[in-house]
């Protein structure tokens, strides 16, 4: 395996670059300040809001591409590269269909913060983790909707098993992504992160074949197929392992770090 071509490098964040207590190995920082001195540009892709992916990079924020809320929308040092809403027309009803699930959570994913109705303690300490930017409010559908990027959805035992199948009839007109054991995200058919990386990639002038991406989770699909140097965590749901041309090891034991490890390598050898 060659990385010595490698130019552009996109790692997951849950389940991929931050290992099972949410924190991110202090040798990826050494590797991406490395990374840097070989021209090879870091972008961060998440189904987290912006504000949690810079809360959890904060110390290499300013000169990375954030990719946040699925491809929602991508950001460079604060500044909006892409923005992709959710059309309003599709909230309420979302919304209301949602509502009648039992034990599912509703989060209305907005460009600035994130608006959720419940005053469950249980679910606030837990989704905290995710969102930095947010306010309780009494009715999701009293929201000025223009700003919002998704709807995330949460469920305590399994998304795929109690979310999935009220929505899966919605897969032809918008993104209806499992991103997590207890998360299903909804958004607008052209918000995922492979339309967001393509749209890095254009913008930077680097291909497919310069690309190295890591992920564990249905909602890196896309983005796996966007570059050449794909990478399923070992810890990976089987649909990425599936499409992934390569496999690396768990989060918990750095496996994003072990290739960047090896990609320093080959950049340094090369003459």
């Amino acid at each position: 395996m060659d990385l010595s071509g490698v130019r552009l490098v996109v790692s997951d964040m849950d389940g991929t670059l931050l290992n099972s207590e949410g924190k991110v190995s202090e040798r990826f920082f050494e590797l991406y300040h490395e990374l840097k001195k070989h021209n090879i540009h870091f972008a961060a892709a998440s189904g987290r809001q912006y504000h949690s992916i810079t809360d959890k990079l904060a110390k290499i924020a300013e000169d990375i591409t954030i990719i946040a809320e699925n491809g929602g929308v991508a950001k460079q040092n604060g500044n909006e590269l892409l923005v992709t809403h959710l059309p309003k027309e599709k909230i309420e009803y979302l919304i209301s269909l949602l509502r009648e699930v039992d034990g599912v959570y509703i989060v209305l994913c907005g460009k600035d913060k994130s608006y959720i109705e419940t005053k469950e303690i249980s679910f606030i300490d837990l989704f905290n983790e995710y969102y930095a930017a947010y306010e309780i409010v009494d009715d999701l559908t009293l929201v000025d909707h223009k700003d919002i990027l998704k709807i995330a959805v949460f469920h305590f035992e399994s998304s795929e098993e109690h979310i999935y199948p009220v929505v899966k009839h919605l897969e032809n007109e918008m993104q209806v992504k499992v991103s997590g054991q207890n998360w299903l995200d909804l958004s607008h058919p052209d918000a995922n992160k492979g339309t967001a990386l393509r749209f890095l990639q254009n913008r930077l002038g680097i291909s497919k074949e310069e690309t190295m991406v890591f992920g564990d989770y249905n909602n890196d699909l896309e983005m796996i197929h966007e570059a050449y140097f794909s990478f399923a965590m070992a810890n990976a749901h089987p649909n990425i392992k599936k499409s992934a041309r390569f496999e690396t090891a768990s989060n918990n034991d750095d496996g994003v770090v072990q290739i960047l490890e090896q990609l320093v390598k080959a950049k340094n050898q090369k003459p």
